[in-house]
């Protein structure tokens, strides 16, 4: 971290002989160092504390003197593991974050280095560091889904490249355990590359057994997120990982997974927590990390603790508790004030030394970012009236007697093969008499493969519906009426990436997702919440049982969670670790059987 203040400046100030340009008098400073609440002055100086004690400091006419004698006043929240990219992007997500409190965020780069590569994602994480706040990158080291040529992106070169630049402070999750578990010479090499550059390895084990995480935490694996249980949670700790105890969107968790600490009463000095990257209206509607903290207190953890947990535990983790985590002399000045110890809603947010948001506000200004400049791939490599071909639409079923694989959905993102039997036209399975079938199709956007599968429990009764926010980012395809799923895929063709849904060939919903198809390229975060909620009602009118649409749809191209999996091999049994039905090549984008 660069810093402004000369460390004999902070001295100065620390012995009253240079004034503080900050001066925050009279509050009960939350040290997360002693656990103690202490009644005490805090003064700072450019963008770093300079002094904690009870005696006042020299001051003048540009000094700015905060009354804070009704309020706590507490290090800036820390979120160790960030996903800026659900429909948000990394400027709305701090738009809207920073004045809830969370002054430094961690962020994935999936999607940004899919699409910008190398050179393009160090373009953009040097135009970031006009963001207030501190914004921090792990970075990783294969995708949530094979792909041809994906050892080829991700490759020893550009990764040590990366992770050679200091926003970069460690790699980001392996959703793909088993490949750790085998001992993947790749990811293994990397991981040694990382931590010989004192960079951290975060993880990813969902569903891996206790045994199995031995093995795991060997091959380097210091933290883990996807403990669902107590016990788990328990697991991870006693093998050495730091535990960040989730509660998102797709998984809240806390009520069961706090139980670790308000049961199990063990050291937290080595547990955070993280939203995971929530959905737009969840952080609208439960907050960010100061969500976290309310809700860890509401269920009994002490609020020293929740506090300790989401700063100076996430900075110890994220070996930055030299530079942030806490109130104290030489540390850079992100603080918080707090008027209680309940709503954890702050009424002034200071960063690096600058007030950047009073009351829920944002003050400072956020940077212009010109995203198109830093992509390295076009939308699509096709023209749209290629996908009028409703053959890319229809499951092959060439054999009417014979049972179709069905992709059934367990749950928001749990799938599992059923057998169905189903009459054939012309070669391909028919549905129309089938209630809550709809076809599937996973286009290439370079026009190269598709594969397919019918989906029961998505929804039921969707005419069409297109997106490329999913893993892979390539063209997710849905419905029951291929005339209607051509008029939305060829919508978002036109649009470059995006969601949309039709009925009858008329277009309902509509949502531009031009940055990687994943993402609006506004400022505001209430863009991303109104399209989030527009499309989650729309599904449910039209049957989608579930809570989190997004991340259904993120997850049915993945290749790391139970059942059958669309993804660019093909229709895929994770389980098994088989390819049901291989992806059909095309030619031109027309397909060839």
């Amino acid at each position: 971290m660069i810093r402004k203040a000369k460390r004999t400046e902070l001295i100065e100030v620390a012995q009253g002989r240079r004034p503080a340009d900050i001066f925050i008098k009279g509050g009960m400073v939350v040290n997360v160092y002693s656990g103690e609440f202490l009644r005490q002055n805090v003064a700072i100086y450019q963008d770093a504390i300079a002094y904690v004690g009870e005696k006042d400091v020299a001051v003048n006419d540009e000094t700015i003197i905060i009354d804070a004698s009704e309020m706590y006043v507490s290090p800036g929240f820390i979120e160790p593991h960030a996903h800026p990219w659900v429909l948000y992007n990394p400027v709305s997500m701090t738009e809207k974050v920073l004045p809830l409190g969370t002054t430094t965020t961690v962020n994935d780069n999936l999607f940004f280095y899919l699409h910008f590569g190398v050179d393009g994602f160090k373009r953009l994480v040097h135009d970031l560091r006009k963001l207030p706040g501190n914004f921090f990158w792990l970075i990783r080291l294969v995708s949530q889904a094979d792909f041809p040529g994906e050892r080829d992106w991700f490759n020893e070169k550009d990764i040590e490249e990366l992770l050679a630049m200091d926003e970069v402070i460690g790699t980001a999750e392996v959703t793909r355990w088993p490949l750790l578990y085998e001992g993947d010479p790749f990811l293994i090499k990397m991981i040694e590359t990382a931590k010989k550059m004192g960079k951290v390895i975060d993880g990813h084990t969902a569903g891996c057994s206790y045994d199995k995480l031995n093995s795991i935490a060997a091959s380097g694996v210091d933290a883990c997120h996807e403990a669902i249980t107590a016990k788990e949670a328990l697991d991870r700790l006693r093998l050495g990982m730091w535990t960040t105890l989730r509660n998102s969107s797709l998984r809240p968790d806390f009520p069961e997974v706090i139980r670790l600490i308000t049961e199990g009463r063990v050291s937290t000095q080595r547990i955070t927590m993280t939203t995971d990257g929530a959905h737009p209206s969840f952080i609208e509607k439960e907050g960010f990390v100061d969500g976290l903290i309310r809700k860890a207190v509401e269920l009994g953890v002490p609020p020293m603790t929740a506090l300790q947990m989401a700063t100076i535990n996430a900075a110890t983790y994220l070996r930055l508790d030299g530079e942030i985590g806490g109130i104290a002399p030489g540390k850079l000045a992100d603080v918080v004030l707090l008027p209680d110890l309940v709503s954890f809603k702050p009424a002034v947010v200071i960063s690096k030394g600058k007030i950047v948001a009073r009351h829920g506000q944002l003050l400072a200004p956020l940077p212009t970012i010109k995203w198109d400049r830093y992509v390295s791939k076009r939308p699509f490599l096709f023209p749209k009236e290629r996908l009028d071909d409703e053959r890319l639409y229809r499951f092959p079923h060439p054999a009417p007697d014979r049972s179709i694989p069905v992709v059934h959905f367990k749950s928001n993102v749990i799938t599992e093969q059923k057998d169905v039997i189903l009459p054939s036209a012309s070669g391909y399975a028919d549905i129309s008499n089938s209630e809550g079938l709809l076809y599937a199709s996973l286009i290439a956007r370079n026009g190269q493969w598709v594969a397919k599968g019918i989906l029961e429990r998505f929804a039921v009764n969707v005419d069409g519906m297109a997106s490329t926010y999913n893993t892979t980012t390539e063209l997710l395809v849905v419905g029951r009426k291929p005339e209607a799923m051509a008029v939305a895929a060829k919508r978002v063709h036109e649009m470059g990436g995006g969601i949309v849904v039709v009925d009858n060939n008329e277009t309902v919903v509509e949502i531009p997702l031009p940055l990687t198809g994943m993402m609006v390229t506004d400022r505001s975060f209430a863009t991303s919440v109104h399209y989030h909620d527009q499309l989650l009602s729309a599904l449910r009118e039209r049957g989608f049982p579930f809570h989190d649409i997004l991340y259904t749809l993120l997850f049915l191209t993945c290749d790391f969670l139970p059942g059958l999996r669309l993804i660019p091999r093909g229709l895929y049994d994770v389980k098994r670790n088989h390819i049901v039905l291989p992806a059909e090549r095309l030619y031109g984008c027309t397909l060839q059987r």
